[in-house]
C-alpha cells in the first residue's frame, strides 16, 4: 500500500500558491486603501470588499486542497488526518462565514480560531514515531513545526491586540501552515521512491 497518493502532490502544492495567490491579487484589486502590514486576510474576503470574490476563491481551494490532501496522505496517523481536515473544513467555513466590512464578527472569529488551532497541532498529531518514517512524520520535525506555528499565532495575537503588524504575521503563520502538508508528502513520496516500487 503506498505512503501518499501521488496526486497528494498536487492538492498539497497547489495549497499555498492559491492561498498567497488569492491574497495577492486581492489586495491589489483592494487598492491603496488596504494596507497587507496591519490589515488581516479576512478583510481581502469581507463583503463588500473590491476582491471579495477572489479572497473567497483562494479560502475554497486552500480548504479542498487540505481536504483532498488529508484524503489522500496514508502514511500519517490517523488523527493527523482527521485534523489536516477538519482544518481544511474550518477554511471553507472561514470563506463561508466571511468576516463583516467593519467590526468583528463571533462566528468568523471561532470558526478562523478552530481552524488556526487545527492545522498547527495536525503535525504533532500526524507524527509516525517508527524510526523508518519519512522525514516530515518524524517526531522531532512534526514537533518543531508545531511549536513554529504556536509561536507565530502567539505574534499573531500580540500585534493584533498592539493594533501593530498583524497582517505580516498572518500571512507568515497561515504560509507556513498551508506548506506543511507539500513538505510532508513530498518527504512521503520521496521515502516510497528510496524504498523502491510501491506494491
Amino acid at each position: 500500500m503506498r505512503l501518499v497518493s501521488r496526486w497528494a502532490l498536487l492538492s498539497s502544492g497547489c495549497a499555498p500558491v492559491l492561498f498567497a495567490g488569492g491574497w495577492a491579487i486581492a489586495a491589489v484589486l483592494e487598492g491603496p486603501a488596504y494596507d497587507p502590514v496591519t490589515q488581516t486576510i479576512s478583510v481581502l474576503a469581507a463583503y463588500g470588499a473590491a476582491g471579495f470574490w477572489v479572497m473567497t476563491g483562494g479560502l475554497l481551494a486552500l480548504g479542498v486542497c487540505h481536504l483532498l490532501t488529508a484524503w489522500g496522505l496514508r502514511a500519517a496517523a490517523l488523527a493527523g488526518r482527521v485534523a489536516l481536515a477538519g482544518g481544511g473544513a474550518a477554511t471553507l467555513g472561514v470563506a463561508l462565514f466571511p468576516a463583516p466590512s467593519s467590526g468583528g464578527s463571533l462566528g468568523h472569529g471561532f470558526v478562523a480560531a478552530v481552524g488556526f488551532a487545527l492545522l498547527a497541532v495536525w503535525p504533532v498529531l500526524a507524527a509516525d514515531h517508527r524510526r523508518v518514517a519519512p522525514w516530515g512524520l518524524r517526531p522531532a520535525p512534526s514537533i518543531a513545526a508545531t511549536a513554529l506555528m504556536a509561536v507565530g499565532a502567539a505574534w499573531f495575537l500580540i500585534e493584533l491586540h498592539r493594533h501593530g503588524a498583524a497582517g505580516v504575521a498572518e500571512r507568515v503563520v497561515t504560509s507556513i501552515q498551508s506548506l506543511w502538508p507539500f513538505v510532508v508528502v513530498a518527504s512521503c513520496v520521496r521515502h516510497a521512491d528510496d524504498d523502491g516500487p510501491a506494491m
